[in-house]
């Protein structure tokens, strides 16, 4: 059969990678046609890859409208690719301002729509939900508590357990010792604390520098970036030059399974940095407009995914106004070893992977697709 597929960020490369592995097993003869990045052009080849994400991904209403132009020319195109493919089936990955309006370009045209990690409706935006039942053929949710919220809402769903539990596992069955590791990237003996800036241009802006600021009040850590190969280094040098600050690329589970805690902005981050089991502050500071309307629009009590699943407080959560010096190294104090907060977290992340389910998710939900299409 044939599967385009739509990923417009990093993340969704990885998951969409990972489900074409087990389309792959499912259907040994599938075709792969996909926007994405370079982990989905290692399964289902590069020359099928019509645009990588790193000429699609915007963040922010700022970002967003100052790019309008480009991103409805990119729209267009994308319709015209998906025709001249002509799929069984369209597998829509996250990405919701663009995803959706190619969910109802498809729909007109009679494709059939799967949703894979669906938007975060429960959040913001609510009004998708008719979108989601007019459009989508059918949607695959990732986080247990959305069976009820869609349930509720007249909504048929397929869980099959997280899709990160895979990424973690496949990733660090493989990774190198923490010698080697340290050796690999020229880092000393000193412990590690790990900062996770953000994977878009707009947020590292606006996080890093305050985390390499952080980094000066504690001489006896190694403070390292989490650094992404799609982002300029240049970017990265024009914060960390001279602060003693170091970077890795493309190594962020290595990174964190050898921090003892790690400064992470929200997103799948804060799931990951738990899940690999680094106990974690958030820090998270955005453009001042689209903070405003996040307030007025945002219906949930946390931005962190830990804290959401969990439906409490399980990582300390510093937005915008809030991230102050002093409330992040008090924070940081807490977690490191012998802090006040270190060992409750690390329950809670016990509990956390337990409601996440076990690995092999991803062939579990290609299997489901495959199923549905035959």
């Amino acid at each position: 059969m044939k599967y385009y597929l739509i990923a417009g960020e990093a993340s969704g490369d990885l998951h969409g990678a990972n489900l074409m592995k087990g389309l792959l097993e499912s259907d040994p003869q599938a075709e792969f046609r996909f926007w994405g990045g370079d982990r989905m052009a290692e399964v289902g080849g590069k020359e099928n890859l019509d645009r990588h994400y790193k000429t699609t991904s915007f963040f922010g209403l700022v970002e967003i409208v100052r790019n309008l132009k480009t991103i409805f020319s990119q729209l267009s195109e994308c319709k015209r690719d998906l025709d001249e493919f002509n799929p069984d089936v369209l597998i829509l990955i996250d990405y919701p301002g663009f995803n959706f309006r190619m969910a109802k370009y498809a729909h007109g045209r009679g494709y059939k729509t799967f949703y894979y990690i669906s938007p975060k409706v429960w959040a913001w935006k609510e009004s998708r939900v008719k979108s989601i039942r007019k459009y989508v053929t059918q949607l695959f949710i990732i986080f247990p508590f959305e069976i009820e919220y869609f349930s509720r809402r007249g909504i048929k769903t397929i869980y099959e357990g997280n899709p990160s539990v895979d990424s973690i596992h496949d990733r660090l069955v493989s990774i190198p010792s923490e010698r080697v590791f340290r050796e690999q990237h020229g880092l000393d003996e000193r412990p590690i604390i790990a900062l996770l800036a953000g994977s878009r241009k707009t947020e590292i802006k606006n996080n890093l520098p305050f985390m390499v600021e952080l980094s000066k009040r504690y001489e006896g850590y190694q403070f390292v970036v989490a650094g992404v190969n799609w982002i300029d280094v240049a970017l990265y040098d024009k914060e960390l030059t001279g602060t003693g600050v170091r970077f890795v690329t493309d190594a962020t589970y290595e990174l964190l399974k050898y921090s003892v805690a790690a400064v992470v902005t929200s997103g799948t981050a804060t799931l990951e940095t738990a899940l690999i089991g680094t106990p974690q502050v958030v820090c998270y500071k955005a453009d001042g407009l689209s903070v405003a309307i996040g307030h007025l629009l945002v219906k949930i009590r946390f931005i962190s995914l830990v804290n959401i699943v969990m439906d409490r407080e399980v990582v300390k959560e510093l937005i915008q106004w809030n991230m102050t010096m002093e409330k992040a190294s008090a924070e940081l104090d807490a977690i490191l070893p012998g802090g006040s907060k270190r060992e409750k977290m690390l329950a809670d992340y016990v509990e956390l992977s337990e409601k996440m389910g076990a690995p092999g998710a991803s062939k579990r939900f290609a299997k489901r697709m495959v199923d549905l299409l035959k």
